[in-house]
């Protein structure tokens, strides 16, 4: 559909309220984290809920030189969407997260992570419901997993969150590419694109996601596409 002035007016204006109601707690700067040096480029992939808001706020965030929706924790066979969508085939909707760890830590991605899903809600997020919206860290380092771990725990221990979190911490097996309409969908949404075939679920929970991103981390937000 074709979105007038007034609509995507509309849409910032609702982007801008929703991200002032959002409660999410002031997470800490992780205590412990990975050293850069040596590193060029670094993989790590997240799940957290629907891939369109994870995949929009990392492709907004400095130093992610690529994030890609898709599917991990299932097999090939059966890593579509439509399938996917039964909560039978073992997948994750998820985000694979290519960054370079001298501009953005794996710390710092980890922050940014837990600020934008409830890491305390099993197997489902927002009105999505099932094991492939669980929370979950697909890491590809030994540093990665120590890292991981060490902020669930500080943050337990914190008491950031008023229940326990459940997001678990697993090793990469494969990721697989979800289709082409589900890459950047949030941006296509905003764009008016005629691929955006679900704006209210968007205006709702996606757009309000990336502002309240934008407010929480000035410092690591690109300039608006």
């Amino acid at each position: 559909m074709n979105l007038s002035s007034q609509t995507l007016l509309r849409i910032g204006l609702l982007a801008a309220f929703a991200a002032c109601l959002i409660a999410a707690p002031t997470l800490p700067n992780p205590s412990s984290d990975e050293s850069a040096a040596g590193k060029k480029t670094e993989t790590v992939v997240m799940a957290g809920g629907c891939f369109w808001g994870i995949q929009a706020v990392f492709s907004n965030t400095k130093g992610v030189l690529d994030a890609v929706s898709g599917y991990a924790g299932g097999s090939k066979a059966n890593a579509r969407y439509e399938i996917v969508s039964t909560g039978t085939t073992g997948h994750a909707e998820s985000v694979r997260v290519t960054f370079d760890p001298s501009k953005v830590s794996f710390g710092q991605l980890l922050r940014i992570y837990f600020s934008i899903h409830d890491p305390t809600q099993l197997n489902r997020q927002d009105p999505d419901q099932g094991t492939q919206y669980r929370s979950e860290i697909f890491y590809t380092t030994d540093e990665q997993k120590r890292v991981a771990e060490a902020y669930i725990q500080q943050l337990g221990a914190a008491k950031v969150y008023p229940k326990a979190i459940v997001t678990r911490v697993a090793p990469l097996q494969a990721f697989y590419k979800a289709e082409d309409y589900h890459q950047d969908y949030v941006l296509h949404c905003q764009q008016g694109s005629p691929e955006c075939t679900n704006l209210p679920y968007v205006e709702r929970y996606d757009i309000p996601k990336l502002a309240s991103f934008r407010q929480e981390f000035p410092q690591l937000a690109k300039g608006k596409k």
